[in-house]
């Protein structure tokens, strides 16, 4: 399994954000759309009928760079499951023909994303509901990567922006 910006990408599936949560909620791409499962049930919106989709409310890095960030990160990973709370949750938002829909999402970023990773993923969201991009060269890395981990940031955004010219 591996994070590739605002995606998690497996052997088997992309998500947006983290793969399924303890409570089944994410989100998964495919060929066809995107689907939520949640509390509510599975839900489902095919690219012809976005008209928009953006993630808010995503987590971004601090300035105090990557060392730190990871000791923050598992302190704060510590913390939550003391306090029994989870990743930080974000809010996929569409415009679909049929009026705006709301999915949280969660992230799979400890301590956030980077900017230039989290605004290469938003473009890319965005050319896969234009029709400009196909989540199938995801799920393709994926069957051929998935396994290997999450790479370093450079790769990250270099395959998002390889991704957003498939």
């Amino acid at each position: 399994m591996a994070m590739v910006g605002l995606f998690w990408v497996t052997p088997d599936a992309v998500y947006v954000g983290s793969p399924p949560a303890a409570g089944g909620g994410c989100v998964r791409l495919s060929a066809d759309g995107l689907e939520a499962f949640d509390f509510e049930g599975s839900r489902m919106w095919a690219w012809e009928g976005l008209r928009s989709a953006v993630v808010d409310d995503v987590p971004t890095e601090g300035p105090a760079g990557r060392g730190p960030k990871f000791i923050g990160s598992l302190v704060s990973a510590a913390v939550g499951a003391f306090l029994g709370e989870g990743p930080p949750e974000m809010k996929l938002r569409l415009e679909t023909e049929y009026g705006p829909e709301e999915v949280t999402v969660y992230s799979a970023a400890a301590g956030g994303y980077g900017a230039e990773e989290a605004a290469l993923s938003q473009d890319l969201l965005a050319r896969f509901v234009a029709g400009t991009a196909d989540p199938r060269a995801l799920e393709a890395w994926g069957r051929e990567h998935g396994l290997e981990g999450t790479p370093k940031p450079q790769v990250r955004e270099g395959l998002l922006r390889t991704w957003a010219e498939a």
